[in-house]
């Protein structure tokens, strides 16, 4: 099977309107169309067998995830999905195993109805490179370094899941029942462009996913905006861990494991009473857990601290991918 050949039968016929594609698929470009006053958002993220997946993961969970996490990028800039585009290098055409990656991919393509637009193919390490692109608002972009002395510091879910599915097959422990979510966070994130709304309800200017953990994701926000932050342990959401799991395993898992994709973003003080009324009013909505605060930046504190927990150290280790 050639190059086009590969093209057609996988990953074409999707069929996934995408309102701002003008030309998609099959030609030379994708053209697109950004309406004024909005800028054009635009990430690349590589996928490396061995680096940030273990050999022999399901070809389905290695499609879904490698867009899951590009998608992930545009949920943290507060950016509506326009489209992607694919470069996939592969050993041989293995019709099993492009059949099963193009399946998880376009399972999560549908749901978030982002098309596919354009990419390349090519013999070699298995390796896939996803390009997204999302437009935003000038005035609701989601940037790092918008970060407020008082604004309050929020986590969209679970913390410490995918590191656990990343430290278990290190030592070959395998799946059961109960820790099954957990290994399913690492295999099949779930990107939190759900939150996109309400976060822009809320006007939230500050976000970022958390893909390197915790502590090292927030001092990307807190270098970037010149503060520091007081963090209160006791309210940081983590899964039920396995009893064999060390204590300070789990809390390396929790503050410094990444790959959760969950997001981090602060909020104003009203703005945060707002979404606890909010929430009141209408249980349904999202849960966020507060677990901190944004500080004025001074020499003689760190730049970030733990209001319930000050013997902890804040310089763990930031993940690393394999």
């Amino acid at each position: 099977m050639n190059e086009f050949e590969l093209i057609k039968k996988y990953f074409t016929g999707w069929n996934i309107p995408g309102e701002q594609v003008a030309l998609g698929v099959g030609d030379d470009c994708a053209l697109l169309r950004v309406p004024a006053g909005y800028h054009l958002a635009v990430s690349t993220d590589t996928f490396s067998e061995g680096v940030h997946f273990f050999k022999g993961t399901p070809p389905e969970a290695v499609g879904y995830k490698a867009l899951a996490v590009n998608i992930s990028d545009l949920a943290a800039m507060g950016a509506d999905p326009l489209g992607f585009t694919l470069a996939l290098s592969i050993p041989d055409s293995s019709p099993a195993f492009l059949k099963g990656f193009a399946c998880g991919m376009q399972k999560l393509a549908s749901k978030w109805r982002i098309p596919l637009i354009g990419g390349d193919t090519v013999r070699g390490p298995l390796s896939i490179t996803i390009t997204v692109l999302g437009m935003v608002s000038e005035e609701t972009a989601l940037r790092r370094d918008q970060a407020k002395t008082g604004d309050r510091i929020f986590v969209s879910g679970s913390l410490g899941g995918a590191t656990y599915g990343v430290w278990a097959r290190y030592r070959d422990i395998p799946e059961t029942r109960e820790t099954a979510p957990l290994f399913a966070r690492l295999d099949y994130p779930e990107p939190r462009l759900d939150l996109v709304p309400l976060l822009r309800n809320l006007e939230c200017r500050t976000a970022l996913d958390i893909s390197d953990g915790l502590l090292g994701d927030l001092s990307h926000v807190l270098r970037a905006s010149h503060k520091r932050a007081v963090l209160r342990l006791s309210c940081i959401p983590h899964p039920v861990f396995p009893e064999d799991v060390p204590e300070n395993e789990r809390l390396k898992m929790i503050l410094s494991g990444g790959d959760d994709y969950e997001l981090l973003f602060t909020l104003s003080p009203e703005n945060a009473a707002k979404y606890q009324k909010l929430r009141q009013e209408n249980p349904e909505l999202p849960v966020f857990y507060d677990i901190g605060e944004i500080r004025d930046c001074a020499p003689e504190f760190s730049e970030i601290s733990f209001e319930d927990c000050s013997h902890l150290a804040s310089d763990l280790t930031s993940f690393s991918h394999f």
